[in-house]
This record gives C-alpha cells, structure tokens and sequence, in this order.
C-alpha cells in the first residue's frame, strides 16, 4: 500500500482574457477546485496577463494565476481531473513545489491585492452604471422638452400670412 503524503504543490492556471470582467468567479472556481480534493491554500495571487503565443479555444489573450498549495499525493488526480474538465480553463500545469520554503509560497500571497482591484472594479461598474442611468434620464427629460415645444408652437394661417403682405 502506498503511502498518503501531503505534499507542497504549485499551480498555473490560464483563463481567458474575459475572466478579468467578474475575478471573484474565476478566484471562487479556483478555489472550489482545490476544495473538492481537501487542499489547504498557501498562495494565490495574479500572475500576470499576456498575448498567447497562438489561440487557445478561440482565445488570443490570458490570464495567468500562480497558486501554491498542500494536498495529498492521491488528491492530485482529482485536481487534475477537475481542471480537465472545467469549461472556464484554458490551460494549468501542477507541480510540486519542494523547493520552495513555507516562508516562500506565503510571501508570493497577493490575495489583498486582488480584493483590491475586485472592490475596484465594482466600484468602477457602479459609478458607471449610475453615469448612464443619470444620462439615461437627461435623455428622457430632453425628449420630454421637445415634445412640449412641439406641442405649443401653433401653425400659421392663411389670415396672418395674408396680413403680413407689403
């Protein structure tokens, strides 16, 4: 019988550019992958957004997250398995991380930052949807002028053009 060992991993998961939009999805499909195999997260961090070499599923461009983990040896089939699957991926490579230090896979943690951009970007979607609401009503209430405007100016008769001769 083999022996279960719990081992340090580290993971490169490749998503589509369009993940960007809605992080906190691709951060919980990370996160449900790892959860499914009982694996304790060390790291997670963006690791950076690139043009792809060639096209992946339709894609030109990616973005990278570098995660570091601990799971059991015979868990990893399970990731792999997952990842293989997932509609959401593009590509991921899992390696282990023995030569790494704990210190190491901790101080690669970016998770605040991307709280960071995640609440920055809400931020931003909110501001702009109330721009464009705020827009939407000018539009409305303009279009409610013009009406007004047409509807009290009155054509001119034949009697007042008749008067205005010289």
């Amino acid at each position: 019988m083999s022996e279960d060992r719990v081992n340090p991993y580290e993971g490169l998961f490749l998503f589509p550019q369009s993940a960007t939009a809605d992080l906190q999805a691709v951060i919980d499909h990370m996160m449900e992958i790892l959860a499914r195999a009982d694996a304790e997260l060390i790291s997670l961090r963006r690791f950076d957004e690139r043009r792809l070499a060639y096209e992946i599923k339709g894609h030109k461009r990616g973005v990278y997250f570098l995660i570091y983990f601990r799971a059991r040896s015979n868990a990893l089939v399970g990731i792999e398995r997952d990842c293989n699957l997932s509609e959401q991926l593009l590509r991921w490579l899992i390696i282990r991380a023995d030569q790494y230090t704990p210190d190491q896979m901790e101080a690669a943690d970016g998770r605040t930052e991307l709280e960071d951009e995640i609440r920055l970007r809400r931020d931003e979607a909110v501001a702009a949807a109330s721009k464009a609401e705020a827009a939407k009503e000018k539009a409305a209430e303009k279009k409610m002028d013009d009406a007004t405007i047409e509807v009290n100016v009155k054509p001119a008769t034949e009697d007042a053009t008749t008067n205005l001769k010289v």
